[in-house]
This record gives C-alpha cells, sequence and structure tokens, in this order.
C-alpha cells in the first residue's frame, strides 16, 4: 500500500512554506512517527512526521516552496521497517531519535567544524556525542593554514590580487526569518516607541531562592527561577496600570482584561516568543514548568502557531547573554516589553552607606501613542517595589 506524504496543515493564515530538509534518504525505510522533513514557514518552524513504516520515495527536493496539503513523498507500507535500519542522515541534518539538550549543539558545531559527530566517541548516554566531545575534536584537530607563495622580494607596494572564494558565502534567508526582520522594521515604523528604565536590587529575590530552592525542586521538579518573579510582578503591575495591557487596532482602544504573557525564546531560527496562559491564575511552579516545555519546543522546532499568539504583554531577558542594558523592540500588537539584563554587583548608597548589591538595569519600551510615560514609569516603578520586596507579590500590594 503506499500512502502519501503530505504538508500538514499549520493553521489558517499558513498556506504554503519550504521544505527546509530532509532527515532521511530518498528510499530509506522509516518507522512510524520518524522525522521525516523540516517545514519553514513564515512565521514558525516545524517537522513532518512518518504516519506508517516502509520504504520513502520523495516527490520534492530540499529547498522546494510546497503548499499545504501537498503531497511530498511516498511510503510504500508493505516493505517492513522492522528488518530495516534507518540510514543516518548527513552531518547538516542530524537528529536525535529522544529528545536532548546538547544535540542542536552537536548539529552546530558540526557544521561550523567541519567533524563528523560519527568519527567521535561519545561520553553521553549511550555513547552519544556531546558538545564537549565535540569541542574536545575541535581543539585536537589542527588548524587550517592556507599555503601562500612567498614573495621572491619585498616591494614598496605590492599589488596583490584577494580570491573572492572563502571570504564570503550567501545564504538565502529562512521564511521566518524574513518575517522577525519584517515585523521588526514595521515595529519600529508603526508605533511610536520609547523607552524608559530603571534598577533593581536582586538581593531579596536571591535570598528567596537560595532558601527555598531544595525544597521548591522536590516538590515541584522545576527549579525557581527568576522569570516567575518577574512575570508575577507583570501581571499586578498591569492590573495597577491597565494602559499598559490594552492595544490599538485602527482608531480603537482595546482593553485586555486577561494576562497572558509572552516569554522571548532564542533558537538557532531566530526569536521567537511562546505565549503562557493566564499567569494571573496559575502558581509560580507553574509559570516555571510553562517556560522551560515553552522554550524546549521552541528550540525543538515544535512550537505551534497557536503557541505564538494571543499575548497581551512581553518579557524578554537579554541578561543570559550577558546583556547590561538595551532597548527591547515592541512584539506587535503589544504596547510594551519589559527587558530585563544581567546582574552584577555595584556599589549602591542605602540608608547612607556606601554597599555592594546584586543590580539589574530594567528596560520598558512602550508605545506612546496608547501609554503616558507618567504610566510607564509607575508600571516599571512598581516592577522594582515588587521584585525588591518579594513579600508584596505574595499578599498583593
Amino acid at each position: 500500500m503506499a500512502l502519501d506524504v503530505k504538508i500538514p496543515p499549520m493553521g489558517e493564515s499558513i498556506t504554503s512554506g519550504v521544505l527546509a530538509k530532509w532527515h532521511v534518504k530518498d528510499g530509506d525505510l522509516v518507522k512510524k512517527d520518524q522525522p521525516l522533513f523540516e517545514l519553514e514557514t513564515d512565521k514558525i518552524t516545524s517537522e513532518g512526521t512518518a504516519e506508517a513504516a516502509g520504504k520513502i520515495s520523495f516527490k520534492v527536493t530540499a529547498g522546494t516552496e510546497v503548499k499545504i496539503g501537498q503531497v511530498v513523498a511516498m511510503i510504500d507500507t508493505e516493505v517492513s521497517s522492522q528488518k530495516a535500519e534507518v540510514s543516518p542522515a548527513p552531518i547538516s541534518d542530524l537528529r536525535p531519535l529522544t529528545s536532548s539538550e546538547v544535540s542542536p549543539a552537536v548539529r552546530r558545531l558540526a557544521a561550523e567544524t567541519g567533524i563528523d559527530p560519527a568519527t567521535i566517541s561519545g561520553t553521553g548516554k549511550a555513547g552519544r556525542v556531546t558538545k564537549g566531545d565535540m569541542l574536545a575534536a575541535s581543539a585536537s584537530k589542527p588548524p587550517f593554514a592556507p599555503s601562500v607563495a612567498p614573495a621572491a622580494a619585498p616591494v614598496a607596494a605590492p599589488s596583490v590580487a584577494l580570491a573572492k572564494e572563502g571570504r564570503q558565502t550567501r545564504t538565502k534567508m529562512s521564511k521566518l526569518r524574513q518575517t522577525i526582520a519584517t515585523r521588526l522594521v514595521a515595529a519600529q515604523h508603526e508605533a511610536a516607541m520609547l523607552t524608559t528604565f530603571n534598577e533593581c536590587d536582586m538581593s531579596a529575590v536571591m535570598a528567596l531562592r537560595a532558601k527555598y530552592q531544595d525544597d521548591f525542586v522536590k516538590k515541584h521538579g522545576v527549579k525557581l527561577g527568576f522569570m516567575s518573579f518577574f512575570t508575577k510582578a507583570v501581571v499586578q503591575a498591569l492590573q495597577e496600570v491597565p494602559a499598559l495591557n490594552a492595544q490599538l487596532d485602527g482608531d480603537e482602544i482595546v482593553q485586555n482584561h486577561f494576562f497572558d504573557i509572552g516569554m522571548a525564546v532564542s533558537t538557532d531560527k531566530g526569536l521567537m516568543v511562546p505565549v503562557i496562559r493566564q499567569c494571573d491564575r496559575i502558581s509560580m511552579a507553574d509559570i516555571e514548568k510553562a517556560i522551560a516545555d515553552a522554550a524546549k519546543r521552541a528550540r525543538e522546532g515544535k512550537i505551534t502557531l497557536t503557541d505564538l499568539e494571543g499575548g497581551v504583554f512581553s518579557i524578554t531577558n537579554g541578561g543570559i547573554f550577558g546583556s547590561m542594558l538595551s532597548t527591547p523592540i515592541l512584539n506587535a500588537p503589544q504596547s510594551a516589553i519589559l527587558g530585563l539584563h544581567a546582574i552584577n554587583e555595584r556599589p549602591v548608597a542605602v540608608n547612607g552607606q556606601v554597599v555592594i548589591r546584586p543590580m539589574m538595569y530594567l528596560a520598558l519600551s512602550y508605545d506612546h501613542r496608547l501609554v503616558d510615560g507618567k504610566q510607564a514609569v509607575t508600571f516599571l516603578v512598581k516592577i522594582k517595589q515588587l521584585i525588591e520586596d518579594p513579600a508584596r507579590l505574595a499578599i498583593g500590594i
């Protein structure tokens, strides 16, 4: 029996995409639920899987633009996959058979260094190659030394013709990257964007985390991070300054009365902002779990369009990359976004004394067409108060 492999529906607003890569080879024997291809659209990147086991025959090549519902391959289900071994994908298409946090890094290092992971003895679970294995192999690999013909004799003004080959590469932007670029430019052109700053003493939150971290992990199975504190602080600040929980639709102001917060996640494909729902109703543990799950699925290319829609406010944390200060760009149609930054010990004045405290800069970008400066500053000061005295989060003041 021949089974069609079709491009699955991705949501009403997505009608086509690019079959970016095949994870198997033409003629391979595949297993049920095995990842077959990667589809890039203007909003998300996702994988297509096999609905049944059998021998696959391609109908389109990688890089082809395809429509939703289009047949891209056939699977001959009469060929038993139980007797077959799935051929390994080429280096650029390597993907784990089970989830692994380090696997994307291994693929990236393989592409950058040209080292085939199959040639390395892995030290990970079940002999898997880890990022550390790749780095060790890269360090032991002799550096590439281009051969340069020696000059016959020094001259005053040598004329050297430099070859273009190897100095540049050109890669077509993915649909997702194109959409990100378009949205970022549009956000700057269409909104009266302004950023206000403040700084926050992280001592109290850090002390709470240190005191209760072990008990929190034992009870909930997830670490207590900074993001749940800031998420709860944002919810309370939005409740007190509702202008930031609104958006413009033409000449109308749409006031939101719910608190679905977007969390910016950096992936190899670009920045995504999955939305954590009902942050006013769920616990800090549930927020931490939801953030971890969304980030994992975003980096594995398993995020859905629904996961990215409907947020009323966003939080982005450049501090994990060491950023000291930035001006985050609005995530339209939202009217505001909070930027978090690196925590650094700095001397500050407290009660007339100079003390060393772990400080973080906060940045709030907002649409000045809808939000006045007073409202923006009040909102950011509220965030500062709640983080510096997190007991306020528990009693709602």
